[in-house]
């Protein structure tokens, strides 16, 4: 019996331990500007979204839908989310944890958007959900200031591949 106690003991610390949860970086825009701006052949696929935004959370399966069936492929889902700084801990990592992102999230921590959603697209009027794709290599770029399916998703990026 004593030699059952300490397993059950460490099983029990096992299964009490946090899960791995994804990491959530904040980021300032440069910083997004200079990944997003990298000499690769990679596509990327850049949503950006909140918490608070009913059709951004809608669509956020349909991003990991996207990221799943491209897996094997040269293509990067980053989501974007324009939460505020000061509710990382308390509302966008539960978040994403509650479900299950694998993306990389970023947070972006700009409180003025007008400084920098320009240099995103000229054409962007700052409402969310926004999705940019984009391939540095072949020049090619589209932005969709809309919810998107995942039907929609996949035809968008097929015109990259």
């Amino acid at each position: 019996m004593p030699i059952i106690k300490p397993a059950l003991l460490g099983l029990g610390l096992l299964l009490s331990a946090p899960c791995f949860a994804q990491q959530v970086e904040v980021i300032k825009f440069p910083e997004l500007q200079k990944r997003l701006a990298r000499p690769t052949d990679t596509t990327y696929v850049v949503n950006f979204w909140a918490t608070w935004c009913a059709p951004c959370v809608k669509e956020l399966p349909n991003f990991e839908q996207l990221r799943s069936a491209n897996a094997n492929k040269k293509v990067k889902v980053l989501l974007v989310s324009l939460d505020y700084a000061s509710q990382l801990d308390k509302k966008v990592k539960p978040f994403v944890k509650q479900r299950g992102l694998k993306s990389e999230v970023v947070l972006l921590n700009e409180p003025n958007p007008n400084t920098w959603l320009e240099q995103v697209d000229k054409k962007w009027s700052g409402s969310i959900p926004f999705t940019l794709i984009v391939n540095n290599k072949t020049k090619k770029r589209a932005t969709y200031e809309q919810e998107l399916s995942t039907a929609q998703l996949t035809a968008a990026l097929r015109k990259f591949m």
